[in-house]
């Protein structure tokens, strides 16, 4: 049964994403605004499917940043990413460079001023990164959003910060907001399930501008990957043993 409804879920979310952002599209044209606002309520519709579906709820703690900020996140599935633009009034995604060309999605995400990165360039990818987001750093301010680790990790397994989080900090300045979650647990990356439970998505104390980056890299790993264990722990999740071979 849990497997029938998390099908009916994603059948429903990406109908959904689909039929909303073709029909809404031209609220997205005519303004900035009006992308977010129709990306906002495409969240709260899914956030609905999967309460009904899935009974799996979302929580929110903390207090997201309002002004220009750097907001890093631990990445786990597509829902911390609905729960994270959601949270901040004006979010902008550092993304793949691929999703420039995904149906519906490419559209928005360019139109609120997401920086695609083509990350199969390595050493390239920072510098295209901070030239994509100052290149259009004046007309579209918010809260620049960037997942450390550059991809889903599923939970339980550790993945090394990347630098381009420590260079966006850096170049422009701003306190750092990190962001935990145990969205994992519930909804795994290339999991076909939808778990019922209760996915938190919790902004940390901001991390002040200034710091090497260094320094900024291991305090940000530490505190996001610790607050995210938490909340894991929360919601049941074992570990898995360390010291067992």
């Amino acid at each position: 049964m849990l497997l029938l409804r998390s099908i009916l879920f994603d059948f429903l979310m990406y109908a959904t994403l689909l039929i909303m952002g073709i029909v809404l599209s031209p609220m997205a044209m005519w303004s900035r605004d009006g992308a977010y606002w129709v990306m906002k309520l495409y969240c709260r519709v899914i956030f609905w499917y999967l309460k009904v579906l899935c009974n799996l709820r979302v929580e929110f703690r903390g207090t997201p940043p309002t002004g220009e900020a750097i907001v890093c996140s631990k990445h786990m599935s597509f829902l911390d990413v609905l729960m994270v633009h959601i949270s901040l009034p004006r979010a902008k995604f550092i993304m793949k460079s691929q999703l420039r060309w995904a149906p519906v999605l490419g559209l928005y995400a360019l139109r609120i001023g997401a920086a695609p990165v083509n990350r199969s360039k390595r050493g390239g990818a920072v510098k295209q990164m901070v030239e994509n987001v100052e290149s259009g750093q004046e007309k579209q301010s918010g809260q620049l959003t960037i997942f450390p680790q550059g991809t889903r990790v599923l939970p339980g397994k550790t993945m090394r910060y990347k630098i381009g989080a420590g260079v966006l900090y850096e170049r422009f300045g701003q306190d750092c907001y990190p962001v935990a979650t145990n969205t994992g647990v519930f909804w795994a990356r290339r999991s076909p399930y939808r778990k019922p439970g209760v996915a938190i998505l919790e902004f940390l104390e901001p991390i002040p501008a200034g710091l090497p980056i260094k320094e900024f890299l291991v305090k940000l790993e530490d505190v996001i990957e610790t607050n995210s264990n938490r909340l894991m722990a929360e919601a049941g999740f074992e570990f898995p043993d360390s010291g067992s071979e």
